[in-house]
């Protein structure tokens, strides 16, 4: 029963019918509001025509008693004749009354002779200016004082009492044209709500059956919706994403098919060198340690490119791997190059660090060593004997700033833009013999990014390489 309810709320809770339901609603109670107040309107307006055309024919009436005295005992036709018209006319009933409460005429013949005791009767002798509308069963009764001009008084009433039958049948007959009306509009505002909610629900249709084919591992697919603003924006927004996991997939593609390669090469290489010696008899001993130096060498480089692999993976990780703390930059950098200045010894490159001022900045030592010693090694690396390299580190009140320059071979400007790529090496060969794996500028990226900081070349070639690293004083978290 639990599950047929969630089921039954699940569909509630449905756009397509909410929407159907709310323009339904809008649609329909207007109309039913707007029908009652002319039905209404109308009865009124009905009855109240009816009614003075009474109290017309009723003050005639009035008239006629009072000019011939018919109120006095004198007989008088044309009070009778008007009268029975009157009567006739409307399926009804007059009662002429005097002074005394006497009913001295009546069109069905029964009261002549007897006393009218009447609420509104006796509430004309009191209320001249009055007349009294009160409803018996199918009749309405209308009560009107016979008031002499000449002193005011009232001398009697006219009872006028008409059917409402023939306007009863008229109330019912605009009533059920009226709701034939009703019904039509009411089928027509049904339709109207079932094909508008059906055409605002179909662009999220089509796109939850786009995200399934992308799920089912279709990703050249698109969505192009234009129905509205808001959806074409959200078709847009989809279409960049999937052209981004499109660019995800074939990176890792990519990046699949460098390790394959980068790890595949160091083992050809072992597996030729080992053969080689299998396939000999009687091998030197400086030819068998020449050999199993080159193992040695591949073995390094692999080694080399998994650790480079397992701090990437480590570097991508989201910022709750970050261990942050306050350190000083000053004394991460002198470090940094303190380990360094041997390899550049070894080139007779000169090692030049300038220091602004003393920064402080909270950042994750580890990867931050990371980043900078990649650069500065590179820097050495590829750059000429005798050459230089200076590494300038200043601040202002929101950054630090690392610069990294070198005399070096530079980059070409059209690769430039994929030296932080995952294995891209701008010269394969030359990479090779400095030891390069191609992840090292990729992983400076990872730890830069992750501090929220960025990074930026300059670069000629055979005129040196600038590296500007940017980073935030204070670090910032986002919430996930």
């Amino acid at each position: 029963m639990k599950e047929k309810w969630k089921s039954i709320w699940y569909k509630l809770r449905s756009m397509r019918i909410q929407v159907f339901a709310v323009v339904f609603l809008v649609g329909i109670l207007p109309v039913i509001l707007f029908s009652n107040i002319v039905v209404k309107a109308y009865n009124a307006q009905i009855i109240s025509q009816k009614t003075n055309e009474l109290k017309a024919y009723g003050n005639v009436i009035s008239n006629l008693a009072l000019s011939t005295g018919y109120l006095s005992g004198q007989e008088s036709d044309a009070v009778e004749r008007e009268s029975e018209e009157v009567a006739n006319a409307y399926q009804g009933r007059v009662l002429i009354v005097d002074s005394n409460l006497r009913v001295i005429k009546d069109t069905y013949g029964l009261e002549e002779g007897k006393t009218a005791i009447s609420t509104e009767v006796i509430q004309c002798f009191y209320s001249p200016d009055s007349e009294y509308i009160n409803e018996i069963g199918d009749y309405t009764q209308l009560t009107i004082p016979i008031v002499d001009s000449a002193t005011g008084s009232v001398s009697g009433a006219v009872l006028i009492s008409f059917s409402m039958k023939s306007l009863n049948l008229l109330v019912e007959s605009v009533n059920y044209r009226l709701l034939l009306i009703m019904a039509a509009i009411a089928i027509f505002i049904l339709l109207f709500a079932y094909l508008y909610s059906n055409f605002l629900s179909k662009p999220l249709t089509k796109m939850r059956n786009t995200i399934d084919n992308v799920t089912n591992g279709d990703p050249d697919v698109s969505l192009s919706l234009s129905t509205y603003s808001e959806v074409a924006t959200i078709s847009d927004s989809f279409n960049k994403m999937l052209g981004h996991i499109k660019e995800q997939d074939e990176s890792m593609k990519d990046f699949v098919s460098n390790v394959s390669h980068e790890l595949k090469t160091p083992l050809t290489s072992m597996k030729v060198l080992s053969d080689s010696l299998l396939s000999q008899t009687g091998v030197p001993e400086e030819l068998y340690q020449e050999f199993m130096g080159d193992i040695n060498n591949e073995i390094e480089r692999m080694t080399q490119i998994i650790n480079d692999l397992l701090s990437m993976v480590k570097l991508e990780k989201n910022q709750a791997n970050m261990v942050i703390t306050s350190c000083s930059i000053n004394d991460l950098i002198e470090q940094l190059l303190k380990r360094i200045r041997p390899i550049a010894a070894e080139r007779n490159i000169e090692l030049i660090y300038e220091s602004f001022r003393p920064v402080i900045a909270d950042i994750d030592e580890v990867k931050m060593s990371i980043a900078l010693n990649n650069l500065i090694i590179n820097a050495i690396k590829y750059n000429y004997d005798d050459g230089w390299v200076r590494v300038t580190l200043n601040a202002d009140h929101k950054f630090f700033y690392v610069k990294i320059q070198d005399s070096g071979v530079g980059i070409p400007e059209d690769a430039q833009d994929k030296i932080f790529e995952r294995f891209y090496r701008v010269d394969k060969a030359r990479s090779r013999e400095t030891g390069g794996t191609g992840l090292g500028l990729a992983l400076t990226r990872s730890a830069i990014l992750l501090h929220r900081g960025s990074i930026k070349l300059h670069s000629k070639e055979k005129e040196g390489t600038t590296f500007t690293v940017r980073i935030p004083l204070n670090y910032i978290t986002t919430e996930t």
